[in-house]
């Protein structure tokens, strides 16, 4: 008598419920919710353009010397960059979508 075949040849019944977990992901992408994700970026842009070009540039600069880390800035540049995000009102942001987060959110029963 033949040995069973290992996990990994085995045939899987043919049946609606065998599908795979690759196929399983990619049919998730299918339910990205694309309407709430372009609001949060237009909400996420509008107070992106509240900095001038000149002051978007500094804070990706300081952003990206102290990688994370403010121990890393001088005192005057943990300034510059407290004033920085200040002025996107990140708080109001998250007020603004905080709406949208909920409508999004489906009960499971």
């Amino acid at each position: 008598m033949a040995a069973p075949a290992p996990p990994s040849r085995q045939r899987l019944p043919a049946t609606i419920a065998a599908v795979s977990k690759r196929e399983r992901a990619v049919s998730g992408l299918k339910a990205v919710p694309w309407t709430l994700l372009l609001q949060v970026g237009l909400v996420l842009d509008r107070r992106w353009r509240r900095l001038s070009e000149k002051e978007r540039a500094r804070l990706l600069r300081l952003l990206r010397e102290s990688r994370g880390r403010l121990d890393r800035l001088s005192a005057k540049q943990r300034e510059d960059l407290r004033k920085l995000v200040r002025k996107l009102d990140l708080i109001g942001a998250g007020r603004e979508l905080r709406p949208l987060v909920r409508s999004g959110r489906r009960r499971k029963r």
